[in-house]
């Protein structure tokens, strides 16, 4: 199982029917929190996220709507009686600003908090678990913020069970033919692993750009992603304003995942001037056919 559930898809201001920016990344029995603005612990419950499955969170950037939401998410945890680890992950003021917080109200955590600064410098991969690498990459704004590739490449090899029945293969031996084991037979026959196996399934990659403006600098980290989410805080006739803000429009959204050959785009982060969301699918459809607009609750399978 790999797939993103979307929590908020909105920018600065929440309003009524849309909340600031925030999803869970769903690897197998692991769940990923990608930013956390405010009401984000309010949305985990509405949409039912198993708020034990969740191991890492990552925050792209110290703007409020990305994070507010982070304290008492935390603060929940300790108080549900959490005991495994949490690895949170973000610029490396969080960890002051965290801390700065929790002394204030005297709030002791009843679990370990890993913390791990994101810093120009040292892009790259910061996640190995299982399946999954995480890595992370900065996009242009404001101030420092990051995007996060997620790769789940399939380790195991796949069994052809009548193959290895065929050479007496026992079932107790599987797990390690998935391995890459050769099995050697009583009779002295080495039985090679490619001859009852093939090569794991192809991975997957999902890529998260964060607040960012056009720049084709993030061409390299969404190339043939089969799942890109990217920021359209507006719709392309405020370009202008966009780009002074260091944010995108729809169509340069669209632009990016065209030029970077994905497979699939789902946009959000839509400013609070903005109603109706349907005329983002519409400016972007006609540059990116495979694109959605992420809506909050609904789950996209990667």
């Amino acid at each position: 199982m790999f797939a993103v559930t979307i929590l908020g898809n909105n920018s600065a201001l929440p309003t009524l029917d849309r909340h600031p920016t925030a999803q869970v990344v769903t690897c197998n029995d692991i769940l990923l929190l990608v930013d956390c603005g405010e009401g984000t612990q309010v949305q985990i419950a509405r949409y039912k996220i198993r708020r034990s499955r969740l191991k890492y969170i990552f925050i792209s950037h110290l703007h409020g709507d990305h994070y507010f939401g982070l304290i008492g998410l935390i603060n929940t945890l300790s108080l549900l009686g959490r005991q495994d680890p949490l690895f949170l992950f973000g610029p490396p003021e969080l960890e002051q600003i965290l801390k700065l917080q929790m002394e204030c109200a005297a709030t002791t955590l009843q679990f370990q908090m890993h913390f791990t600064p994101l810093t120009e410098e040292n892009q790259g991969v910061i996640v190995n678990d299982k399946d999954l690498q995480v890595s992370y990459f900065a996009t242009r704004h404001r101030i420092p913020c990051y995007g996060f590739v997620f790769d789940m490449q399939k380790r195991k090899r796949r069994i052809i069970p009548e193959q290895a029945r065929a050479y007496e293969i026992p079932a107790a031996f599987f797990s390690q033919l998935a391995e890459g084991a050769d099995y050697q037979r009583k009779d002295g026959l080495l039985v090679k692993n490619d001859w009852v196996t093939l090569p794991p399934a192809p991975g997957k990659k999902y890529v998260y750009c964060a607040d960012t403006k056009y720049t084709e600098e993030l061409l390299p980290y969404i190339y043939q992603a089969d799942l890109v989410y990217h920021e359209t805080t507006y719709l392309h006739n405020l370009a202008e304003r966009a780009t002074e803000r260091y944010h995108s429009t729809s169509v340069q959204a669209a632009t990016l995942a065209a030029k970077g050959e994905a497979k699939r785009l789902i946009i959000g982060h839509f400013s609070s001037k903005y109603t109706e969301l349907a005329p983002f699918l519409e400016e972007c459809k006609p540059v990116f056919p495979n694109t959605d607009l992420s809506l909050e609750g609904a789950t996209y399978i990667i």
